[in-house]
């Protein structure tokens, strides 16, 4: 196996030139002005100091840079990956204490290590199994979950809780202490970031500038909302009048720190870990997808799982936390031009120059105003078209993602990701266990068979066909034993079934007993079973087995050519061309 599949570098490495370089350094410019105060404000969304949001934002890009398929993804702390840190570290400790520090750098590792075991066993195909419906609820629940557990930073009240009653319950009991500079802070910095996302780039364009520069430097707009409300506590000394601030950073590089080896942390945080992993993977790799899209390039899904793996540990032993792909800033580095993922390494080399020297500047960053940035990042998360959308499609699906909102919304984000998952298997396995099947006639003057229900086809009382249009398992085989002798029950001159299989893609053994029992009782029944258009590894798998032998019937290569020939069977057997006779009659040849 070829060295590059598990080392992506080494692919895209070697075209690297000075023009790939030139690109890659003006998107880490700009993707570093907007992750840092994202990474401050996600780090204390999770109950962290907000340095180690800053940590989290250096060694895992570079350890996702070297082992990562994506061209654009922008690895580092996201807010639903946060607020579900929070969630399973504070049931360990409290917020902020030395040992929910712990437990948040042992959930990186797990993590990691899942990501990791689960990309080298190529399962990534496990993303699919959660639905889209669900994903996109549970992403909206979480971001008004985290949307109004920033209020009481904007307000200076206290407030607390993981579900959305106990936090509006908390919230509403403590509106009598608000600090009003505080709020003004925060209600400023919240119009105001509104207006950038969307009158900035407007106005800048009237102005003369590019739509590509007005729009990187609308993005970079809360780089001006934390220089201007640090300049405002500073000159008007509101930290006096109850503004809480950041206060100091420490000015140093991410430190060297090992994951607390504690047999009882890691079983309490195995199931955290793990539903961590799953959603932070969903979501990252959805991003890389539609971003490699665009420019018609790929991504290995399972390569992804031991990039992502790889930047949770890197993340665990520099003191960071859980990390993943974060949309917002990918989409700033793909529109700034980033070529390969050297951009992000450049990145985390541009936050650990601030890391360094510029937390000092950050002192006087008001709390509020980090509490703005991630309000208004995270209510772009919140979907409320695509419910809409689903309900008129699929009201299963809309039940599903209604939900899994409600559950996370009512009882928090953990068993709100378990709901989730719960729903998108038993959505899954229900459909697979009542696959569709139809009867089915040929189309007049042609050789393709449609649903009876649906076209005006040609059918014998003689003949039954049934196209099985799912796969057979042992999830719907004992139906497919009810549905096949329900058919028959109703068809009194029945001779020959045939079973079409054009969308079979397996039959395992299980479903092999259900079609041998069916054979044995159509032949009590003096039926025949016949199969067509039998795809060649099913029938590799039936050669295998004893009902080639056993079968009635016959294996035809296509459904007109099984028909055709049971057609002149029958009419030898019965009263010669009566049925072609009735269907001169109707109309039909």
């Amino acid at each position: 196996m070829s060295l590059g599949r598990y080392l992506p570098i080494l692919i895209w490495g070697r075209a690297y030139n000075s023009t790939t370089l030139t690109n890659d350094l003006v998107a880490a410019a700009i993707v570093t002005i907007m992750l840092i105060p994202q990474s401050l404000a996600y780090a204390m969304l999770a109950g962290l100091p907000p340095e180690v949001g800053l940590y989290a934002s250096i060694l895992p890009i570079i350890a996702y840079a070297i082992f990562g398929t994506s061209r654009a993804l922008a690895v580092g702390p996201v807010a639903v990956v946060s607020l579900m840190t929070l969630t399973a570290a504070s049931a360990i400790a409290p917020p902020g204490s030395a040992q929910f520090i712990a437990a948040a750098l042992v959930l990186a590792f797990l993590s990691g290590a899942i990501l990791l075991i689960m990309g080298v066993l190529r399962l990534g195909f496990l993303a699919n199994l959660l639905s889209h419906p669900v994903v996109s609820g549970f992403i909206t629940a979480s971001g008004l979950i985290i949307a109004t557990s920033q209020f009481k930073s904007i307000l200076g009240i206290s407030g607390s809780g993981e579900a959305m009653p106990e936090l509006l319950r908390t919230l509403f009991a403590n509106l009598a202490d608000t600090n009003l500079p505080t709020s003004i802070i925060g209600g400023t910095a919240i119009a105001f970031l509104f207006w950038v996302r969307k009158g900035l780039k407007p106005l800048l364009i009237r102005l003369g500038l590019n739509p590509r520069a007005a729009d990187l430097t609308a993005k970079a707009g809360p780089i001006a909302a934390v220089a201007l409300s640090t300049m405002a506590v500073v000159l008007f000394d509101l930290e006096a009048a109850g503004v809480k601030v950041v206060g100091t950073i420490p000015q140093s590089l991410p430190p060297f720190t090992l994951p607390l080896f504690d047999a009882d942390l890691w079983r309490q945080l195995a199931v955290p870990a793990l539903l961590l992993s799953v959603i932070g993977f969903v979501e990252s790799v959805s991003v890389a997808q539609t971003l490699a899209a665009k420019k018609r390039q790929r991504i290995d899904p399972d390569q992804e799982l031991i990039g992502l793996g790889s930047a949770n540990i890197a993340a665990s032993f520099t003191g960071g936390y859980p990390v993943t792909g974060g949309f917002a800033r990918s989409v700033v580095n793909f529109d700034a031009g980033a070529q390969t993922p050297a951009a992000g390494a450049y990145t985390a080399v541009g936050i650990a120059v601030a890391a360094l020297f510029l937390t000092p500047l950050l002192a006087s960053l008001p709390i509020a105003t980090l509490a703005a940035t991630i309000i208004v990042a995270v209510l772009s998360l919140v979907d409320f078209k695509t419910p809409r959308a689903i309900w008129t499609y699929s009201k299963p699906d809309f039940a599903a993602m209604a939900t899994t909102v409600l559950v996370t919304l009512l009882a928090g984000v953990e068993s709100g990701v378990m709901a989730g998952v719960g729903l998108s298997l038993a959505m899954f396995l229900w459909r697979s266990s009542r696959p569709h099947a139809a009867i089915v006639g040929r189309v007049p003057k042609t050789e393709h068979f449609r649903n009876v229900k649906r076209h005006n086809v040609l059918t014998d009382p003689r003949i039954l066909t049934i196209r099985i249009d799912e796969s057979l398992t042992y999830l719907n085989a004992r139906w497919l034993e009810t549905f096949v002798l329900e058919q028959v029950a109703d068809q009194p001159d029945l001779r020959h079934l045939i079973l079409m299989c054009s969308a079979v893609n397996a039959i395992d053994a299980s479903a092999l007993e259900s079609v041998e029992a069916i054979n044995h009782r159509l032949t009590d029944g003096g039926i025949q079973l016949h199969l067509s258009e039998v795809k060649g590894p099913v029938m590799d798998a039936l050669e295998r087995s004893h009902l080639i032998h056993d079968l009635t019937g016959k294996i035809w290569l296509s459904q007109n050519e099984a028909f055709s020939a049971l057609m002149i069977l029958a009419n030898d057997l019965d009263e010669p061309n009566k049925q072609e006779d009735l269907w001169l009659a109707r109309g039909l040849i």
